[in-house]
C-alpha cells in the first residue's frame, strides 16, 4: 500500500495533463525530483540512453477507510494545500533599491533645508561674500555694500573697465541702498514722502579719483553712504575696492538736490523727507578736504589756443539714454564729454580724476555740442606727462549743460594679451 501511494503521488492519473502532474510532483522547496523529466516520465536508474519505461495506471486506486480515492481529486487537493512559490535566486532576494534611494534622497533634502535655516553665518557680516550681487547694509545700517563682476562687454580697447562702467556701478548701489533701506517710493530713488510731493533727486556735482582700473573678470566691492549737504542737499559718497586684494579702485563724492517733477524747478527739502533720510546720515567722507582742493574746478570758459581746442557737434540723445524721470542719465554726459577729447590722449593716457558740475538737464529733443580744451602740456610733445583738460557740454542754442575738468596720467601696463576681435583669414 505504501508503494502504491508513492507511485500515485508521482504518476499522473487518467486524463491528467503533464503540467498538472509536474506541479503536484514538486517538493516543498519548489524543485522537481531528480528522476522526473519535464514530461512526467520516470526514468529508471541505470537504463540505457533513450529507453524509458512508462508506468501508467500500474497500481490500483488506494483506499482510505475502505473508500476508493479518485486520483484527480487527490492531486487537486495536494495542489491547493501546497501553494506554488518561485524559485529563490540571487536577484529576487535583493532589496528594493528604488525605495532605498527615495528614502536617502528625502533625508538629504530635509537636512539641506534645515542647514539653510540655521544661523551658520560668521559673526562679522562685513566679511560675507555677496554671492548674487544683491547687496546688503553693513556698519550699523549706515553703509550699503554691493559686489560687481566686470563683464567682457564692460571693458574698452585697453582691456580695462571704462569710466562709464564704474559710474554705472556707483549709480546702481545708490538706488539699491535706498531700496534695501525700505525708502524707495515711486520715483527714481525718491522716498515715499518725496513721491507724495512729486519730488525727484538730481545730481549737482560729482568728484572722483581713480587709482586703478579693474579688468575683465575682476570683482569690485562698492561701499556707499549718505550725509547732509547744507540745508537742502544730500551728499553721497562711494569707495570702490578690488574684492580680492582690498586695494582702492575709486573714491567719489556727489551732491544731490531736489527738483519738482512737474515744474522742473529746484525745491527745498521738506522736513518729512529729512526725517526719512536723516537716520542714515554718515559723517564719513570718501574724498578728504585736502584731496578735494587739489581737484581743479571746471573753468568758466574753454577759450584758449585754437590748436588745443576740440569740438564735437550734433550730439543727440537716444531713447535709451533717458531714465525713468524722462531726462538724460547723468552717466551718459560723461561719454559725450569724452567725445571731443583728442584721440591721442585717449590712446596713451587714462583718466585719473574728474570734477563735474551739472547746470541744466537735457531732454530727448536736445541737440548738443562737446568742447574740450587741453590746458596741460600737449600729449604729442610730452607723451609721459600729465594732461589737464576743461570740458563743456552745451546745447547748440548756447545753454550750458555740464562743465567738467579732467586730469589724465600715462596708461599703466595691464595683463592679458588675448585678441577679442576677429582673426584675419589666411591667404592661400
Amino acid at each position: 500500500m505504501a508503494g502504491s501511494l508513492a507511485a500515485s503521488a508521482f504518476l499522473p492519473g487518467p486524463g491528467a495533463s503533464p503540467a498538472v502532474s509536474t506541479k503536484t510532483s514538486k517538493n516543498m522547496a519548489g524543485e522537481l525530483p531528480d528522476n522526473l523529466s519535464v514530461r512526467g516520465i520516470v526514468a529508471k536508474p541505470g537504463a540505457p540512453s533513450g529507453s524509458m519505461q512508462v508506468k501508467a495506471q500500474a497500481q490500483a486506486l488506494p483506499k482510505v477507510n475502505g473508500t476508493k480515492l479518485n486520483h484527480k481529486n487527490a492531486s487537486a487537493d495536494t495542489e491547493e494545500a501546497i501553494p506554488y512559490s518561485a524559485p529563490k535566486t540571487f536577484y529576487n532576494q535583493l532589496p528594493d533599491w528604488s525605495m532605498l534611494l527615495a528614502a536617502v534622497t528625502t533625508i538629504f533634502l530635509a537636512a539641506e533645508k534645515q542647514w539653510t535655516l540655521l544661523d551658520w553665518k560668521p559673526k562679522k557680516p562685513d566679511m560675507l561674500v555677496d554671492t548674487f550681487g544683491f547687496g546688503r547694509i553693513i556698519q550699523d545700517g549706515l553703509v550699503f555694500r554691493q559686489n560687481f563682476l566686470i563683464r567682457s562687454y564692460e571693458i574698452g580697447a585697453d582691456r580695462t573697465a571704462s569710466i562709464e562702467t564704474l559710474m554705472n556701478h556707483l549709480q546702481e548701489t545708490a538706488l539699491n541702498h535706498v531700496k534695501t533701506a525700505g525708502l524707495l517710493g515711486d520715483g527714481f530713488g525718491a522716498t515715499p514722502e518725496m513721491s507724495k510731493r512729486n519730488l525727484i533727486w538730481v545730481v549737482s556735482k560729482i568728484q572722483l579719483l581713480v587709482e586703478q582700473y579693474p579688468s575683465w573678470g575682476d570683482m569690485v566691492q562698492v561701499d556707499t553712504w549718505v550725509a547732509a549737504a547744507g540745508k537742502n542737499g544730500m551728499r553721497r559718497d562711494w569707495h570702490v575696492r578690488d574684492y580680492n586684494s582690498g586695494r582702492t579702485i575709486l573714491r567719489a563724492t556727489s551732491v544731490w538736490v531736489m527738483m519738482n517733477k512737474n515744474t522742473r524747478r529746484l525745491s527745498k527739502m521738506p522736513d518729512e523727507v529729512r526725517a526719512e533720510i536723516g537716520p542714515y546720515f554718515n559723517g564719513r567722507s570718501a574724498i578728504t578736504d585736502e584731496q578735494s582742493e587739489k581737484l581743479a574746478k571746471p573753468g568758466s570758459t574753454v577759450d584758449g589756443d585754437a590748436a588745443k581746442q576740440f569740438i564735437r557737434k550734433g550730439l543727440t540723445p537716444r531713447w535709451g539714454d533717458l531714465d525713468v524721470n524722462q531726462h538724460v542719465n547723468n552717466v551718459k554726459y560723461i561719454g559725450w564729454i569724452l567725445e571731443s577729447a583728442p584721440i591721442s590722449i585717449l590712446e596713451k593716457h587714462e583718466l585719473a580724476s574728474m570734477t563735474l558740475d551739472y547746470r541744466k538737464e537735457c531732454g530727448r529733443d536736445s541737440v548738443l555740442q562737446s568742447l574740450t580744451t587741453v590746458s596741460g602740456e600737449c600729449v604729442d610733445g610730452h607723451p609721459d606727462s600729465t594732461i589737464q583738460c576743461d570740458h563743456l557740454l552745451q546745447l547748440e542754442s548756447g545753454a550750458d549743460i555740464v562743465k567738467a575738468h579732467t586730469e589724465w596720467r600715462p596708461k599703466r601696463a595691464h595683463g592679458g594679451e588675448g585678441n577679442m576681435g576677429f582673426f584675419p583669414a589666411e591667404s592661400a
